[in-house]
């Protein structure tokens, strides 16, 4: 049976590429401060398929030009961190990377996820060096740049380059992207309760792959939605979303939601073959066979099936097979 399993009776996710924002340099631009690059070739050569990438380069954007003295962060004793030049530190670039990322705001708006290039000063998410004025490394923390987005767009799926090389990273987050697309085409394009309640149903076993108690909880919000409080709840719901998956979902979440959707073939499938795909999830459980081996069956057995509830869950294609991320995990 093929990895990418059966596709006639479920329509990929999205035709139109998803707008991302990214480091320039990841795509190959010569922006760096030595005139280089940084290419990443699963965002460049495949990801490009999928994201209509827009770049940006803020140390570029501010006027540092190419080639240009290196920045790096410097904490002072009141805690603040100061990005500044490290053989001229009187050259103080803080204020006018953060006052870039919010002129790009409006251009933020669309994106649905981002790409950040590792380690550095602007633009690292979580690995960038901090050091004391004594030039030792304090910590490790958040460009300006990347900072300053991310506290503009709390909920926008982002991640460091490096980050995708971990396969399992890869999957949740290009998921996560995706999911949040659906939400704005689904719900915050044309809001209402109906819609937000149907976008969860369709959203139940994905959401459940990351725990129960986020799924508990994601549909306590919406169950007393009405048009008075619409878009309280649609807040709270997305805030809940959107956190609540940041984390892969584990092996276990996994097995429960593909036990869960195994549920609605009970009555359609013979003996064996119920026997033979709770063999499969085992397999998947104990790590002899990938993800990807149980969901094709589950999709090759629903072809058959007349179950329209089940047939619309995402977590069975939660963006285009063609990327074969559940064949690694």
């Amino acid at each position: 049976m093929s990895f990418l399993g059966p596709q006639n009776f479920m329509q990929e996710p999205h035709n139109e590429k998803i707008p991302v924002g990214i480091s320039s340099c990841l795509l190959g631009e010569r922006v760096r401060y030595n005139g280089g690059h940084k290419y990443h070739s699963f965002c460049a050569e495949q990801l490009h398929l999928y994201f209509d990438f827009k770049p940006f380069c803020p140390e570029v954007a501010i006027g540092l030009g190419v080639p240009r003295e290196t920045i790096h962060l410097v904490a002072d004793k009141d805690g603040s961190v100061r990005a500044v030049g490290t053989a001229n530190s009187n050259m103080d670039v803080t204020d006018r990377l953060r006052e870039f990322a919010e002129s790009i705001a409006d251009q933020a708006k669309t994106l649905r996820g981002y790409i950040f290039m590792n380690k550095s000063p602007s633009c690292g998410l979580v690995s960038a060096n901090v050091y004391s004025n004594d030039g030792k490394t304090v910590v490790k923390g958040s460009g300006v740049f990347a900072e300053r987005l991310r506290n503009l767009f709390p909920l926008l799926p982002v991640e460091e380059a490096v980050h995708l090389d971990d396969l399992y990273v890869r999957e949740n987050f290009i998921s996560r992207v995706f999911l949040y697309d659906r939400w704005i085409k689904e719900v915050m394009e044309n809001p209402s309760a109906k819609n937000l309640i149907e976008f969860h149903s369709r959203q139940k076993y994905l959401v459940m792959s990351y725990g129960q108690a986020l799924y508990r909880q994601a549909g306590a919000i919406i169950s007393g939605a009405n048009r008075k409080n619409l878009q309280n709840v649609m807040g709270r719901y997305i805030e809940v979303l959107m956190q609540g998956t940041v984390r892969p979902p584990t092996r276990k979440g996994h097995v429960n939601a593909l036990h869960h959707v195994a549920g609605y073939l009970r009555d359609s499938l013979s003996g064996e073959l119920r026997q033979n795909l709770a063999e499969v999830i085992e397999q998947y459980r104990i790590g002899q066979v990938a993800l990807a081996v149980p969901i094709n069956l589950l999709l090759q057995y629903l072809e058959t099936s007349t179950n329209a509830y089940i047939k619309q869950q995402t977590y069975l294609r939660p963006y285009p097979v063609q990327l074969r991320l559940r064949e690694e995990i």
